[in-house]
């Protein structure tokens, strides 16, 4: 997983405690408590809160979370050695292994989110990210242009992967797996059944801002906050119905500045340079590691093709942010997001 450099730490722990200050405005019921904890673990803070139960499910509940979170940070983590890291390996060779199963499921899942958003989500582009010096510390230039034309040449995508049951190879030597655009889907998919197995169903997992929430607090529904891209509160609040995840790619989440000019590490695949168009995509759907991967292809597609994106994704709550600060909206969002401010969004139907 990217870890959280340093310089933008603080706009993480901001969207965590807009969250925490939203949840402490709901009403508890009398009779039930509300129980949290915030972790340190796949790359980012983790905030997990419980509307019911007990002390001691819950505290068991949240280790095995952070165990099954630490875990599949070391196997799925990009650069460093672990399951991930030896797919890539045996991936190059062309030959046929015995995929890891941490990492079946997920390439599994990609493949198919890769076609239906036209491979606008692809996370087969591992060395264009690490060109960009993404997998590591922030960067601070852009990448020689012919080395990006080198890897576009080469044209590696999720396709080219071949699945046999438990079995992969790779038909493209250049197919490099970074599965940094729904790795955290997965893990907050995961979070949340695994509270759900101890009975804790009234609860949110907030992974840095990104989350999934189910049941609700008390009599009221979880209320989450979407950040201004631009500024530094609130630009709109959802609240959540039953089970639920909203997720954000945006260009302030990782990016350097070069020249005046910023380089986010949102990569268009197309273009092997960062995606234009548009500063922040939120996607609320009932799958976390859909509309993790989903925020993703849209951002890439940018302001005038996410609609169709969307709908070939199944994705109809979504809120697009572009780089004047006009705001796009689908009418099912639109019926859900309430504003902080006095704003004027735009409705677009999906195709």
């Amino acid at each position: 997983m990217r870890p959280t450099p340093a310089d933008h730490r603080p706009l993480r722990l901001l969207a965590i405690l807009c969250a925490a200050l939203l949840l402490g405005g709901c009403d508890r019921a009398a009779d039930e408590p509300t129980w949290q904890e915030t972790l340190l673990v796949f790359g980012t803070l983790v905030d997990i809160t419980v509307h019911g139960g007990d002390e001691a499910t819950f505290r068991r509940a949240v280790r095995e979370v952070e165990d099954d979170l630490g875990y599949l940070h070391e196997a799925l983590h990009a650069w460093q050695p672990g399951s991930l890291g030896r797919t890539n390996l045996l991936l190059a060779t062309g030959g046929t292994f015995t995929a890891p199963p941490s990492v079946l499921p997920l390439v599994e899942q990609s493949r198919q989110l890769a076609e239906q958003s036209d491979h606008l989500f692809n996370p087969a582009i591992g060395q264009l990210i690490a060109l960009w010096g993404f997998h590591g510390e922030t960067p601070s230039t852009p990448p020689d242009e012919a080395a990006i034309a080198a890897l576009l040449e080469q044209t590696p995508r999720m396709d080219q992967i071949v699945i046999d049951g438990i079995r992969l190879r790779a038909t493209n030597p250049a197919v490099q797996l970074d599965l940094g655009a729904i790795a955290k889907g997965y893990a907050v998919d995961r979070a949340l059944e695994l509270l759900h197995d101890h009975g804790l169903v009234h609860a949110i997992v907030n992974a840095g801002g990104d989350l999934r929430a189910s049941g609700q607090r008390g009599d009221r529904p979880w209320r989450i906050g979407i950040r201004d891209p631009r500024g530094e509160g609130m630009l709109a609040v959802v609240e959540t119905r039953g089970n639920e995840a909203l997720f954000t790619s945006g260009d302030y989440e990782r990016y350097f500045e070069h020249d005046g000019v910023r380089y986010h590490h949102i990569l268009d695949p197309r273009s092997g340079r960062p995606a234009r168009g548009l500063t922040s995509v939120t996607v609320l759907h009932d799958d976390g590691t859909v509309a993790d991967a989903a925020s993703t292809a849209l951002f890439v597609a940018g302001p005038e093709a996410w609609p169709a994106i969307a709908a070939q994704l199944g994705v109809d709550h979504v809120m697009v942010i572009d780089e004047a600060g006009a705001i796009q909206l689908t009418p099912a969002m639109a019926e859900r997001v309430r504003f902080e401010q006095r704003q004027q969004p735009r409705i677009v139907p999906l195709p």
